[in-house]
Formats: structure tokens, C-alpha cells, sequence
């Protein structure tokens, strides 16, 4: 196996708890992706990582002990992953979180019986038939499919694919969260009196339509809706309008039509990409906030969500707290809201929280 060295800011990294070295602080290097022993600048081992030579995460730790990275190694790793969220009530979730879980650039979901995966980087590439081997046999799915097309490969120099990798895996799959049955499409979706904006295929909708005497379900793909509708009837859900609409000109809308709703669920797309993003992104958040507070009925609750890693979350509270001055009613706050045990969120490594949210009502 060849050996990587590294300066002491980059050893330092590790040692403070997060997974990555940067291309910067690599010392030497092949030409070929793929798993190397990493040493610091004095030649002492200090563990096992991916390596991806044409990225600026020159370095992923995947083993910090000299133990063998093999069939095992991964079987053993993919079952402890899977054991964790046990307690999850729902058919439909994540199995691996990458970082999140210490097997970088993996992601696995789970779609009852099959597995979507993602490789995202270069030197996890190259143990993808052990990979798939491993998957098939600690969680014994029916198909898995690798589901590669992340732009985030392109910056790695891996090619963007959708490809079967084991058994089969069908167009459609029902799946369960808590009560709610609904249909995914692994090969072609996204990923994974109320309304729900940016609906998608409706998770939000079909739960509020549950306890709501009606809702509106707001988005701006019609095939996504068509979906949502499709859930909705697996479900035996009648009283849910699927509306295609541009979400911020309808809050406007409601708004001056005087409409009101008891709740109102915004979970947006990423509206900030880079760091560069983040001044305009908060604008929009402001923005569909700002309308949603003012529609709300008295005693109303908004639930509202950001996946913008981009966008911490004292900058989230920021922006709800400026939307709320500018509302003209008095909004609280109930809770705040982070990720789920399926998506683990590790102190020392910040990459790994970029779902935030709140509960807030108006009184």
C-alpha cells in the first residue's frame, strides 16, 4: 500500500476529530486514487484514508489503526451503521451518512427492500465491487443501485451514472414513514386547512392531511405533484389541492387575498450553494417567511426548514427574527428543529449538519 505524507496541520486536523486533509497540507502523493497509509511529517503512522488526487480533500481517514480495510472491515462497518437506526419507524431512510457515520463519501438509503447508493469520491471508487459485495451481504437488500450522479464526482474526475449494481431494482417502490405509505422513484427522484410549500412528492402534505380538514400543497414541478396525488391515494387522502405554482408569488397572493391557514410547512430546495450565495439566500428565507407568518390564523403554526449547510443555524434564527419584526404579528418560538438519527451530526466535523429548522406560532 503507498504511504502519504502530511504536514502537522493537516496530522493536527485528524487528531482534532475531523476526516479530511487538504490538498495543501499533503506532502507527497501518487497518481492513482485509491487507499493509502497516511504518516505525519516525522514518519509516524497515523492512519488509513482515501485518497482522490485531483481533489482539494486530497485525504479522507477511513481506518485509524492499521487494521486491513477489507470485506470484513466493511461488513462489519455497513452492519453497525444499519444497527443504529433501529429505532426508526419508517421503511425509507438513510443507512450510511458518510462523514457522519466515519466511512466518508458513502451514502446508502435504504427503500425497503433495495439500497440507492452514492460514491462521491475517487478513492472510494476503486473499492466499489467490495463495497456493493459487503452491502449485499450485511443488509441482504433484493437490488442496490449506484445512483452517481452527484456533480460533486466531477470534481474528483469520476464519470456521472446511474447503474445497477446488484439484483434489481424497480421504478417504483412503496415505502413507509410512521403511518404514511408513499411512492418512491429511486432511479428518477430527487435524492430521497394546511399547506405545504416546495411539496416535492408531498411528506409534508400527506401528514398534515391526516389531522387537517384540507390542504394546499404547493410546488413548481407538476410531476412531482403528479406524485404527490399518487401518495396521496395510497393513502386514501382525498382533501389535499396539488397546486403547480411559483411558491413565492403564491405567498404573495394568499397574502393579499387574506387567506389564512392553522399550518404551514416551507421546506425549500438549498437556496445557497457556495459561501458566496449565503446574502441572497437568506433574502429568499426571509422572504417566504416573512408571508408565511403573515397568512398564518391566529394560534397558527409554521414549520419551517433550511438544508443549506451554508446557512448556519444562529444565521437561520437571525433571519426568522428579522422575518418576524417585519410581519407585524407576534410570533414565538416553539422549537427549534436538527437532523435525524439517520443523519448523524458530528461536533468536530461542521460539514455534517446542514439540516436545520424551527417551529414557531403566532399568538
Amino acid at each position: 500500500m503507498t504511504t502519504v505524507r502530511v504536514t502537522p496541520r493537516g496530522a493536527e486536523r485528524w487528531i482534532r476529530g475531523h476526516p479530511w486533509i487538504h490538498r495543501s497540507e499533503v506532502l507527497d502523493g501518487p497518481d492513482a486514487p485509491g487507499l493509502v497509509k497516511v504518516k505525519d511529517q516525522r514518519g509516524r503512522f497515523i492512519g488509513q484514508a482515501l485518497y482522490s488526487p485531483r481533489s482539494e480533500i486530497r485525504l479522507r481517514l477511513l481506518e485509524p489503526s492499521d487494521r486491513p480495510v477489507d470485506a470484513a472491515w466493511w461488513r462489519e462497518r455497513l452492519a453497525a451503521s444499519a444497527a443504529q437506526r433501529s429505532r426508526i419507524d419508517a421503511t425509507a431512510y438513510r443507512v450510511v451518512y458518510g462523514e457522519g457515520d466515519a466511512i466518508p463519501s458513502l451514502v446508502v438509503d435504504r427503500y425497503d427492500r433495495w439500497l440507492v447508493v452514492q460514491i462521491l469520491s475517487a478513492g472510494l471508487e476503486t473499492m466499489r465491487d467490495t463495497i456493493v459485495a459487503a452491502l449485499a451481504e450485511s443488509l441482504q437488500p433484493e437490488g442496490i443501485l449506484l445512483r452517481n450522479d452527484a456533480t460533486v464526482r466531477t470534481r474528483e474526475g469520476l464519470a456521472l451514472e446511474s447503474v445497477l449494481g446488484y439484483g434489481s431494482v424497480p421504478r417504483e417502490i412503496e415505502v413507509r414513514e410512521g403511518p404514511v405509505r408513499y411512492l418512491a422513484a429511486p432511479w428518477e427522484g430527487q435524492k430521497t386547512g394546511a399547506i405545504d410549500c416546495f411539496a416535492y412528492h408531498g411528506s409534508f402534505a400527506l401528514h398534515l392531511a391526516r389531522r387537517a380538514a384540507s390542504v394546499l400543497a404547493l410546488d413548481a414541478s407538476a410531476e412531482a405533484l403528479e406524485r404527490g396525488a399518487a401518495n396521496a391515494s395510497l393513502n386514501g387522502l382525498s382533501n389535499i389541492e396539488w397546486r403547480v405554482a411559483d411558491v413565492f408569488e403564491s405567498l404573495r397572493e394568499l397574502e393579499r387575498s387574506r387567506e389564512r391557514f392553522n399550518a404551514i410547512v416551507l421546506d425549500p430546495p438549498a437556496f445557497a450553494k457556495s459561501k458566496a450565495s449565503v446574502p441572497g439566500a437568506l433574502r429568499g428565507y426571509r422572504e417566504i417567511n416573512l408571508r408565511a407568518m403573515r397568512i398564518l390564523a391566529p394560534g397558527g403554526v409554521l414549520l419551517t426548514a433550511s438544508c443549506s449547510f451554508h446557512v448556519r443555524l444562529p444565521q437561520f434564527l437571525g433571519m426568522l427574527a428579522e422575518a418576524a419584526g417585519d410581519s407585524g404579528r407576534r410570533i414565538v418560538m416553539d422549537r427549534t428543529l436538527g437532523q435525524g438519527e439517520d443523519h448523524p451530526e458530528v461536533l468536530t466535523i461542521p460539514e455534517t449538519g446542514y439540516l436545520k429548522g424551527a417551529v414557531v406560532r403566532a399568538v
